[in-house]
């Protein structure tokens, strides 16, 4: 009789015909699955688990459409926060592959739309993030960047002492230069004092499983965005279209940004530093004028990526990131921790948690500088990414503008408590890509 009793509330509640779908559902390969970062093997050390993961892989597929279907609902859930940018082109989180006919980002204010939360009558949403805080980012000054460079109010010389002059032991070894560097970044923010942020749990880089119960930034300090480096820095950031096979337009008003933004930290120690030490080694003129328009060449300047010309520039690349869409989309570089903020703040960025690191027992935690995670970026997954959080725009320009002239594909260096190798890749005299890999 039971068995009888139990097989008719199956039928009733429908358990059979779940089964049958999720048995059709779960064939197709997701379009996770088939993306994956050319490098993340180099990040978390899975060469030789990867020879023999073949088992691994199929577990992988076979709970992949759950997880599916479990992202899904929480894309769902996200939108029901509603984030609206006054004044400009976006409202809410961006659909895929729209970005605009220019670019996104909202000069005005950035707020979170009051009364957004959907009343749903008492019921929670399952797995739903925690809602973000709000985010205020000072950007009153950012329409007065686009003005010639020589109309400008910039920030006072930084004294030009002993500390600024390359040693003989640094001129001897790139990697304490670096460091050197490390120690120069005066505007470097203090974790806890400046900003907050949440790690969540950690995963393994083909993980598709949401680890992050909140956002990584659970606030940062006003003042960080009324800082003139910072502040140039991040008005340049919504000056480019993020499909990498899109040319780029820039516009007179750019270009002054992009002079201003060179002006501005030119004036900082570890651009000083950079420019005698590159002058020591023949790299650049000791004319501080050359030296700048260098820099805005190799950061600025337009070059062909993945099929189109003029689509792509190192600035773009590193610290704004593309969305490629060859061979299935997929997000590529993005290793700026102010981008990621900003994104995030949009809701345009999701984080999913941080990658495992290499040797057990050292996890991030809200005081790591130094991080290795995923996140999807407008709908498209970025599996495995490494960036320097807190660290100034004047120091990140410098170390990897010092890494691409006087060092090679991997360049094992301390950075303060960080041991980590900076990859440098190039497309013939151009910055491809250049970013931080933690080693331990």
């Amino acid at each position: 009789m039971e068995g009888l009793i139990k097989g008719l509330i199956d039928v009733a509640i429908g358990h059979d015909d779940d089964n049958n779908n999720n048995n059709e559902q779960s064939a197709p390969q997701s379009r996770d699955e088939r993306s994956r970062s050319t490098w993340a093997q180099v990040v978390t050390g899975e060469e030789d688990a990867d020879r023999d993961g073949g088992d691994r892989g199929h577990d992988r597929r076979h709970g992949n459409d759950s997880n599916r279907r479990d992202n899904e609902k929480e894309g769902r859930s996200r939108r029901e926060e509603e984030w609206e940018v006054e004044g400009s082109r976006i409202s809410g989180q961006r659909q895929q592959g729209e970005y605009g006919s220019e670019h996104g980002y909202n000069r005005d204010q950035w707020a979170k739309k009051e009364g957004s939360e959907e009343n749903n009558d008492g019921w929670e949403t399952v797995h739903k993030k925690a809602p973000r805080k709000h985010h205020k980012v000072q950007v009153e000054n950012w329409e007065g960047y686009k003005r010639p460079a020589s109309e400008q109010n910039y920030s006072d010389e930084v004294e030009v002492g002993a500390e600024l002059e390359p040693s003989e032991d640094e001129l001897a070894d790139f990697a304490r230069a670096c460091n050197k560097l490390w120690e120069l970044d005066l505007n470097r923010l203090v974790p806890g004092q400046d900003y907050e942020i949440d790690c969540g749990e950690g995963k393994r880089v083909h993980g598709r499983e949401d680890m992050a119960q909140a956002s990584l930034f659970s606030w940062v300090n006003e003042d960080v965005f009324r800082k003139p480096t910072f502040s140039r820095f991040c008005s340049l950031l919504d000056n480019y279209n993020p499909d990498q096979g899109s040319k780029e337009v820039v516009t007179p008003e750019e270009r002054q940004e992009q002079a201003a933004f060179i002006e501005e930290i030119s004036r900082t120690a570890p651009i000083k530093y950079l420019h005698k030490y590159l002058s020591y080694k023949g790299v650049t003129s000791n004319d501080y004028q050359d030296f700048k328009r260098m820099l805005t060449s190799l950061w600025f300047d337009l070059y062909g990526r993945g099929g189109t010309s003029h689509s792509s520039s190192a600035f773009e690349h590193v610290f704004v990131g593309e969305i490629k869409q060859q061979g299935g989309q997929e997000v590529s570089g993005f290793h700026n921790w102010l981008q990621f903020y900003l994104e995030e703040a949009k809701g345009s960025v999701d984080y999913q948690g941080y990658i495992f690191p290499r040797r057990r027992g050292q996890f991030p935690d809200s005081e790591t500088q130094l991080l290795t995670i995923q996140f999807e970026w407008n709908g498209v997954l970025k599996s495995v990414s490494s960036t320097l959080v807190g660290v100034s725009p004047e120091f990140e320009l410098a170390l990897y503008t010092l890494c691409f002239f006087l060092g090679g594909e991997d360049n094992h260096v301390e950075l303060g408590p960080y041991p980590v190798n900076i990859k440098c890749y190039r497309l013939g005299n151009k910055i491809g890509s250049v970013f931080p890999v933690a080693e331990s």
